[in-house]
């Protein structure tokens, strides 16, 4: 105790305020969160589909019975056999060699355009989210311009002035996730900025750019990862939608948009050269979507 000189009182010192670690608590959160999605049904089958995806994408070298691009004119439109588990096509290549290597390219693309999008759209988010006011309503105007366009409209419209590549294909795509990503991350950022922690960050006079990225965005990864999941999806389909009205990649690359476009004019003679790539691509997708539905459902619990 301390005593009050000539006043008589005595004054006992306040117990000093708990620290919070503010790291051991969001390791705890991750830890948690991975339990969460062990114990998730429709979270282990999606990683599942797509882990056996990605694993086909790095070494369909390695495991494809037959050249993907070798052309035999003796054996073309070929129905599924032991020797061609999916048929072969009007050129005689084996079409589930080809259903193999052509996850690679869908597997470049659309994960490069989605972390594009996300680094964009985070950005943007993060920016308009925090500090509103003029900023936040000319950003938003701008979002609501890109929002209002057909998106696969707009992709077809630039990749056909700039030209034919895959690294087109990823910044057109990219760029057009951007708003809808910043949409996303600002409507979390809204919501975060008013928490205590953002005010005792102001208190303490640190600058907007670091309350962003240390004090924010470590709080908003959960949106963030759905979000990102979710695009991904969208970027499969998308990248599979411009290859497949030729603005891709060109023959004989075995994209699977790309076969599913040649093999239309088969379709009543060789079904398999259509349906199978498709099967592919679906599953992938469907794959896809069930991570990021176990991911939202644990996020949101």
């Amino acid at each position: 105790m301390a005593s009050v000189e000539g006043s008589g009182l005595e004054i006992t010192p306040a117990p000093p305020a708990p620290v919070l670690d503010v790291r051991a608590d969001r390791r705890r959160r991750r830890r948690e969160l991975f339990r969460a999605l062990v114990r998730s049904k429709t979270f282990i089958v999606g990683a599942a589909i797509l882990i056996f995806w990605v694993f086909d994408a790095i070494f369909w070298r390695a495991i494809v019975p037959h050249d993907p691009l070798g052309v035999d004119p003796t054996g073309t439109l070929k129905a599924p056999s032991s020797a061609h588990w999916f048929g072969t096509d009007n050129l005689g290549r084996d079409v589930f060699s080809r259903v193999l290597a052509g996850a690679a390219t869908v597997l470049v693309i659309a994960p490069a355009a989605t972390a594009l999008g996300l680094l964009g759209g985070t950005t943007v988010g993060l920016v308009t989210g925090f500090y509103r006011g003029w900023v936040d309503d000319v950003v938003s105007r701008i979002v609501d311009a890109f929002l209002a366009l057909p998106l696969i409209v707009m992709a077809v419209l630039v990749l056909a002035s700039l030209g034919r590549s895959t690294l087109n294909m990823i910044l057109v795509i990219g760029i057009i996730f951007t708003p809808l990503i910043a949409r996303t991350v600002r409507s979390a950022v809204l919501v975060e900025r008013e928490r205590e922690y953002v005010a005792a960050a102001r208190l303490r006079g640190e600058r907007g750019i670091r309350i962003m990225v240390w004090e924010i965005l470590p709080n908003i990864t959960g949106p963030i990862t759905v979000e990102a999941t979710v695009r991904l999806a969208y970027a499969i389909f998308a990248a599979t939608t411009i290859a497949f009205l030729g603005l891709g990649l060109q023959d004989p690359s075995p994209d699977w948009g790309l076969q599913i476009a040649n093999g239309r004019a088969y379709m009543q003679v060789a079904w398999w050269m259509v349906i199978f790539p498709a099967a592919a691509l679906a599953t992938l997708v469907v794959g896809v979507n069930l991570v990021a539905d176990g991911l939202k459902r644990v996020v949101e619990e």
